[in-house]
């Protein structure tokens, strides 16, 4: 009889232990994820602190991204054939995504710019509103980033600018995915004429900056167009509802760079 009494007690203590080291081990891996920040636009992980966030990033480097462009301090250079837009009407959309930062469409390889000789595929293009490059200190409503990439890893993104007026046909067909819940990703697999975007003569202002998010990665070609496109304020709004509020990043220091006036 004592021998069972000393097993069962034995018994006991080995579970209370191990119970014990359970839950130290799993308080320990939740306050791990809890301490683990993820960068966004609000609060203790806005982009004043994105910095501390992504500790080996270059979003304190001096070629940053975006900035205020003032027209009166640019260099116009006649040099327009460095951007040759190679769109054409069968680019396929994969999936459209929302990670939580911006509403992103992420295309199949097809659609291309070519950039001061150059070939840069297009990947993806997301929003931000307001806009995050200003013209002269003007915010405008929302910013489209078409985002390119060479074969190399070279980075080239279009920045255009957006107001208020007509409806778009161009953002009501992106819209009619929407509404999309944050971490949902839903197929595609559409073809779309972006060509839309470019049916007009646009001068644009190009320099030297930066991805606009985390990890800020330094030494993006960006491309601004001069003239905003139009879209509805309903359009605008529909967007704005899927997204984050303010889902931009604070004006950066131009520092030495150079920004150019393309005609």
């Amino acid at each position: 009889m004592n021998s069972k009494i000393t097993l069962l007690i034995f018994g006991f203590l080995i579970t209370a232990i191990s119970c014990k080291k359970e839950t130290k081990e799993t308080h320990s891996n939740n306050t791990h994820h809890e301490n683990a920040k993820h960068w966004s636009y609000s609060g203790e992980t806005s982009p004043e602190h994105w910095l501390e966030i992504e500790k080996n990033s270059d979003c304190d480097g001096n070629h940053q991204s975006p900035i205020n462009i003032i027209h009166k301090d640019v260099n116009s250079l006649d040099s327009k054939g460095d951007l040759k837009i190679l769109y054409t009407p069968t680019t396929r959309i994969s999936e459209v995504e929302n990670n939580g930062h911006s509403i992103q469409f992420d295309f199949e390889e097809g659609d291309s710019i070519n950039y001061k000789n150059e070939t840069y595929h297009l990947k993806q293009i997301h929003f931000h509103e307001p806009s995050e490059h200003k013209i002269n200190g003007v915010i405008y409503p929302i910013e489209m980033h078409l985002v390119h990439v060479s074969k190399t890893g070279k980075i080239t993104v279009l920045g255009i600018l957006g107001e208020e007026g007509e409806e778009s046909q161009l953002f009501e067909f992106f819209e009619s995915f929407l509404p999309l819940k944050n971490g949902v990703t839903k197929d595609i697999n559409h073809d779309i004429d972006l060509s839309s975007l470019f049916s007009t003569e646009k001068h644009y202002y190009s320099y030297n900056g930066s991805l606009t998010t985390p990890p800020c990665t330094e030494g993006v070609n960006w491309v601004v167009f001069k003239e905003p496109i139009i879209l509805s304020i309903t359009e605008v709004l529909k967007l704005k509802n899927n997204m984050p509020i303010n889902n931009y990043r604070n004006e950066q220091p131009l520092n030495d760079r150079e920004v150019k006036l393309n005609y």
